[in-house]
């Protein structure tokens, strides 16, 4: 193997940018990390290079480029525009060939592909669309070889106090794809890092000498911060799937969550189940749910071994409330000694010694959640391992049985949009072909439920989408995209039960996830599936179902969601108060105001209602003293709005 030189040292953007175009013969195809690990400053200065040059075409590899919202107008701006200036600073660098799909502006000699979008941010966009690459996670690195990627753009961050590097919040591609490109005996391409002080440092496998990058960049302060996802608010029927879906854990086993409010609630309600397991069953009771008295739902002893794609808010908490804790080895003979309860001390040493809890292939979340991964005990900090996606989201990577060992009793929550009553998911499309994000590595963690023993894939989904009269169920009878086909199905969650359809027969199948569905559109599928003959003339439901009505579910929930058991940020906001109550305020009136008559009815509500008693909230949106016709309304709209979500 031949020695590897010491990389290229560069601390301006412009020096990296022109160094890398003149090593380059013909176009460049660049791929760059998911997420986080995106070197915006770096992938920006390339863009500027070539954008007015079309001698140098550049294809661009990519998923979810992160680009913070647009403040919009109105109302919406008056509260996003302060927000969005605190949370990302004014000098967090838009990528700039994001900005150009947005327009549909890019260059005909750029190309972007990406295999996972931001979630709805490019629908309307055909450069976009078109140019969507429908992968699974684990077979990316695969694609890049095919594509003939010549070179490797990524953010890392440096060692305290050392020289190394780390890959840190994505090591989920780079290593697959350069091996990738290895086996087919292709150039190896030129590895760029810039390195950024703001970027978490994470050991272990995430961590290589300066020589693996052929050139490393580090650019002169100040330095932007790091995307921070905004937390969410969790809703009633969020809480009721969190905590119907809670109840498939089983202590000692495997735990991956994707991201978003589901995922929220159910690490809000593990973590209750461990801290406070009176109170978590007495959410249980309130939710009906035939579990509120099984002694398998006490607190954690053994605890859970997080094997996730995403590394996310929701583990933070589960590590420092203690049920994220069972560690595990790389060592097969071990862990199968551990697992028959036959461990040696020499077995329970390297657990402690060398055992990690949480393992994972990149890594997202809040400004909260990086100064916790920045700030760690060396213990914990150890015990959480950064691996490639062919080892966390698959079984095949060529440690199958040791996976196995380690992955007993998994559970794999992910959410979807949609299901049908025969148990298809619907997760990253909608039936005209438009994207709305990308199947990512749901389809891995489906196949991979299957094939452990022992273990579920857990689809959680709200029964409905819209309100009122504009409300419409998210269980349909058919729908013209799938994402995981029927003969894949498991478990799905709703606010109103868990239907386990594994193996089921179709009747079977549709009763379960009928019974499931809001209790105003049961009744369109019972018809569809007894007009295809799927179910008898006499299938009726139990009465039971009747009650899954948002009303039902909100007068049961009330008294925990006063009590503070059921907070509407369960894992931190990064909301200040004031604006946690105008959120929920604007989200009322968006709610009501998505067609013309429905903004016609809001306004004529809100004009004779005065302005509001919140002098806080009116400072905040500017509208303390209203001027103009425009300002007046808004300020009426924004009255009401308060009013109806005051308490």
């Amino acid at each position: 193997m031949p020695t590897r030189r010491e990389p290229v040292q560069f601390d301006s953007l412009d020096d990296a940018t022109e160094w890398l175009l003149t090593r380059t013969d013909g176009p460049l195809h660049v791929a760059g990390p998911l997420g986080l690990g995106k070197p915006h400053r770096l992938l920006n200065a390339l863009y500027q290079r070539v954008e007015a040059d079309p001698s140098q075409p550049l294809h661009l590899y990519t998923a979810l480029s992160l680009d913070p919202p647009a403040a919009g107008e109105g109302l919406q701006a008056r509260f996003l525009g302060p927000f969005l200036q605190r949370h990302f600073g004014d000098d967090f660098p838009r990528l700039a060939y994001v900005r150009a799909l947005k327009r549909n502006a890019l260059p005909a000699h750029i190309e972007v592909e990406e295999f996972y979008l931001q979630s709805g941010a490019l629908l309307g966009l055909p450069q976009a669309q078109q140019r969507y690459a429908s992968l699974n996670y684990t077979h990316v690195a695969r694609a890049l070889a095919d594509r003939g990627v010549n070179a490797v753009l990524q953010k890392v961050a440096r060692e305290p106090g050392g020289t190394r590097l780390s890959l840190s919040c994505n090591t989920d591609l780079t290593f697959d794809t350069l091996d990738e490109i290895a086996a087919r005996g292709l150039p190896r391409p030129m590895l760029i890092a810039e390195v950024d002080p703001e970027l978490p440092w994470l050991g272990g496998t995430a961590a290589v000498d300066p020589d693996f990058f052929d050139a490393v960049l580090t650019p002169p302060g100040p330095h932007p911060k790091l995307f921070g996802l905004p937390r969410e608010p969790v809703t009633d029927a969020d809480y009721a799937i969190g905590f119907h879906a809670s109840t498939l854990v089983l202590d000692g086993g495997t735990l991956q969550i994707g991201i978003g409010a589901l995922a929220d609630a159910l690490c809000h309600a593990l973590a209750l189940r461990h801290t406070d397991n009176a109170t978590y069953r007495r959410v249980l009771r309130a939710l009906g749910s035939p579990h509120a008295d099984d002694p398998a739902l006490a607190p954690f002893i053994d605890g859970l071994y997080g094997c996730t794609e995403m590394i996310n808010e929701g583990f933070k908490r589960l590590v420092e409330v203690g049920v994220v804790k069972r560690r595990v080895v790389d060592d097969a003979e071990a862990m199968s000694r551990i697992n028959a309860g036959t461990a040696t001390e020499d077995d329970h040493a390297m657990v402690a010694r060398d055992g990690e809890f949480l393992h994972g292939a990149f890594y997202l979340g809040s400004p909260e959640f990086y100064d916790w991964l920045r700030d760690l005990p060396d213990l914990d900090r150890d015990g959480i391992g950064m691996k490639r996606v062919s080892e966390v989201n698959e079984l095949y990577g060529g440690n199958e049985t040791l996976e196995r060992l380690q992955r007993r009793h998994a559970r794999f929550f992910n959410t979807c949009m949609m299901a049908t009553a025969l148990g298809a998911a619907v997760s990253d499309a909608l039936e005209d072909g438009r994207l709305v994000s990308g199947v990512g590595g749901q389809y891995n963690f489906v196949a991979m439920a299957h094939a452990l023993p022992q273990a579920h894939s857990v689809l959680m989904l709200r029964s409905t989408r819209g309100t009122g009269d504009k409300a419409s169920s998210n269980v349909l009878w058919n729908y013209g995209h799938t994402t995981v086909p029927r003969h894949l199905r498991d478990i799905y969650v709703t606010e109103y039960g868990v239907a386990d359809v594994r193996g089921r027969t179709d009747e079977d199948c549709i009763a379960a996830m009928t019974a499931i569905t809001d209790a105003r559109f049961q009744a369109a599928l019972i018809e569809a599936a007894t007009r295809g003959g799927k179910l008898p003339r006499d299938f009726a439901l139990p009465a039971g179902t009747a009650g899954n009505t948002p009303a039902r579910l909100r007068s049961a929930l009330a008294p925990l969601r006063r009590d503070g058991t059921l907070p509407e940020y369960p894992l931190g906001s990064d909301f200040t108060p004031v604006e946690q109550r105008l959120a929920r305020a604007l989200g009322w009136l968006k709610g009501r105001t998505t067609d013309r008559s429905g903004r016609l009815r809001t306004v004529l509500r809100a004009l004779p209602g005065g302005v509001t008693d919140d002098h806080e909230a009116a400072e905040r949106m500017s509208l303390q003293n209203p001027r103009g016709l425009g300002e007046i309304v808004e300020s009426r709209l924004l009255a009401l709005a308060l009013r109806e979500t005051r308490g």
